[in-house]
């Protein structure tokens, strides 16, 4: 017996917990490595397996230690392991996504105690790959662990530094990808990063060898333990002497990698089972499993399917047919909906520039005007930015002769010692202003959140704009700063990192609360800008859905969407319940309600019996007759299609 430990390392010190979400958009705690303490010794794969006394690694001091139980297996037969071992976990084969010091960890475990690492650790290269940023990185890590085959054309240093220039485009904040990846890229063209091969590892490309997230399984133990884990299973049976399986080896692999991309860890898993490994012919004798290649499906746990040969087009088939039963396809994607498919997903912008000068002058006179000031700032230095920095760098960016306020008429770019002094006197303004006297700085604001690069700023900010202004809202706030925090937010969607956070868990419940209170203003144009706003959001979370529809992945909802999915569509069914004057009001509400509904996945369980209840259908034609919406009910041809198909289709 031994007590068996699982050491946690962060290969990035800290880093990734700091810059992942400005990379990706997504927060990444780690880079995890992982090894198994056992019998006093500490084994990891890197170099090939390695073993070393507990922490005295080169990664240095663990960042955590978990207990992973006992073992009932003798030291003996775990060096008889590692020795069978050493032939398959080989250097060449290493490769930082697909098969890592966390793939052997994994099945070590399950050999000796029959469960599993951490999700946190497995999980991290789909949780990586499903950003743009990963995707788009993807061939410049790939290139880093590519071994030459002989006879191949290298590829040329070009094609790498395209490809990480991709990913810094990806990312949320180019700058700092651009710079982190100008140095990966220099690496792999110098070929600097190959490690030392291992005398009896082969020389196959790892790129070929391995996709994520392939699960090597060598025992029945890490087998039953991804089974249970995973809702639809793969198995690939295969052999080293196997002609046939190295010829469907990488249909599988690009199987296994387009149909995981993207989706919650627990799913889907591609098991690859080699019968010359370890303890894998144990687990092919479990099924019967002679002949190589073989493929067996499981649903549930259970067997589904079982294939032999090296058929690629029917093992693309059988893998669509376990994905069906697993995920059936959302009940919406079978019906004709041309007035909602014509809709454009585009955010609705308010792209309007106002007299820079006087919206300046007005905001300084309530400055000189406030009696309460807080001590941080002057406010001379205040007046200060405003005129000398944030005026300027508007009247360059948005000159009144530009037809689209979106695209510059120069090169101008925000920088970033602007946008943190324009954050700093937000945030004293925000505390020494009433809305009343704010609004004017909403409207700069506004104006700015149209510039991408300041969208990309704002998405990683603590003190960005809309952070700072939207809790001004809390109470009944004037008209006029009702109306231009409606369109800044609105803007907000001009940048998708920025929608992500404007629409995530941190801000959605203020949101909401200001969006539904406007939804139902007196003033027609606060309703506009609110319909647009709600639009806007639809529309971002439809993008997200129909994407996911067209990549073969399943549409989700998080556990925190399902109540808010509820609140905004019985608001949206109110507002246009209410909507009598506005024709532009329903049209982009109705727009909005399409959207919420489309490829829901809490469609049939909530929002269909909600629709019900609500008597939505008949609320929407209601507004196709006299007295609807205007004298004669909705005018526009394509206003009364949209709300006639919404009505019919998508309304129960």
């Amino acid at each position: 017996m031994s007590k068996v430990q699982l050491y946690v390392y962060d290969l990035s010190n800290g880093l990734a917990k700091q810059l992942s979400r400005q990379l990706t958009g997504r927060q990444i705690d780690g880079i995890w490595h992982t090894s198994v303490v056992v019998f006093g010794k500490e084994i990891f794969y890197g170099q090939g397996i390695c073993i070393t006394e507990p922490g005295k690694s080169h990664h240095g001091r663990p960042l955590q230690v978990v207990d992973m139980g006992e073992t009932a297996i003798d030291e003996g037969t775990v060096e008889e392991y590692l020795t069978e071992m050493r032939d398959h976990y080989t250097a060449d084969k290493y490769h930082l996504l697909d098969f890592n010091c966390n793939s052997f960890t994994n099945d070590m475990v399950g050999f000796l105690t029959g469960g599993s690492i951490p999700s946190l650790s497995t999980d991290l290269p789909s949780d990586f790959l499903s950003t743009p940023f990963g995707a788009a990185l993807r061939p410049t890590i790939d290139n880093m662990y590519r071994r030459p085959v002989p006879g191949a054309t290298p590829t040329p240093p070009s094609d790498v530094a395209q490809s990480a220039a991709n990913a810094a485009a990806a990312s949320p904040n180019p700058q700092l990808a651009a710079s982190l990846l100008q140095a990966v890229a220099t690496r792999a063209a110098q070929g600097q990063q190959l490690p030392t091969p291992s005398p009896s590892g082969s020389s196959t490309p790892s790129t070929q060898t391995l996709a994520a997230p392939i699960h090597m399984t060598t025992n029945p133990s890490s087998w039953q333990s991804l089974l249970k884990s995973h809702r639809a299973v793969t198995a690939f049976f295969t052999s080293a002497t196997c002609s046939p399986c190295r010829m469907i080896e990488p249909v599988f692999e690009e199987i296994a990698r387009s149909k995981t991309q993207g989706r919650s860890p627990g799913q889907v898993a591609f098991a690859k089972i080699d019968l010359g490994t370890g303890l894998s012919s144990q687990v092919a004798a479990e099924y019967g499993v002679r002949v190589t290649p073989t493929f067996i499906f499981f649903l549930d746990g259970k067997k589904t399917h079982e294939m032999k040969g090296a058929d690629g087009p029917e093992l693309r088939t059988q893998v669509d047919l376990l994905f069906y039963q697993a995920f059936p396809p959302h009940p919406h994607q079978s019906l004709s909906l041309p007035a909602v498919q014509s809709l454009s997903l585009n955010p609705i912008l308010f792209q309007q520039v106002p007299a820079l000068d006087s919206v300046v002058n007005k905001l300084n006179s309530s400055i000189d005007a406030s009696q309460t000031w807080p001590s941080t700032v002057t406010k001379d230095s205040v007046k200060a930015t405003l005129s000398a920095l944030v005026l300027a760098y508007l009247k360059a960016r948005f000159p009144p002769a530009t037809d689209d306020p979106k695209k510059p008429a120069h090169n101008v770019l925000a920088t970033t010692v602007l946008l943190n002094k324009w954050a700093e006197v937000t945030s004293a303004l925000s505390e020494a202003l009433t809305p009343a006297e704010l609004f004017p700085l909403a409207d700069l604001w506004r104006l700015a959140l149209l510039d991408e690069g300041i969208g990309g700023w704002a998405s990683t900010a603590n003190n960005d704009p809309v952070t700072l202004l939207l809790p001004r809202t809390d109470s009944t706030p004037p008209r006029n700063y009702t109306l231009v925090v409606l369109r800044m937010l609105s803007n907000a969607f001009a940048t998708v990192s920025l929608a992500r956070k404007v629409t995530g868990t941190a801000l959605r419940e203020q949101l909401t609360a200001f969006l539904v209170r406007t939804l139902l203003h007196d003033d027609v144009a606060v309703r506009t800008a609110a319909a647009s706003l709600a639009f806007n959001v639809a529309a971002y979370l439809q993008k997200i859905r129909v994407e996911k529809v067209r990549s073969g992945r399943s549409v989700e909802v998080d556990g925190g969407d399902g109540d808010w999915e509820v609140e905004v569509v019985s608001a949206v069914v109110e507002a246009i319940s209410q909507e009598k004057q506005s024709e532009e009001v329903v049209h982009r509400l109705t727009a909005c309600l399409a959207f919420l509904l489309r490829l829901s996945p809490l469609y049939e369980e909530h929002l269909g019996p909600l629709l019900e209840v609500l008597q939505a259908s008949a609320t929407l034609k209601s507004k196709l007759g006299k007295g609807g919406c205007g004298e004669d009910g909705i005018a526009k041809k394509n206003v009364r299609q949209l709300v006639t198909e919404v009505a019919e289709k998508l309304c129960p």
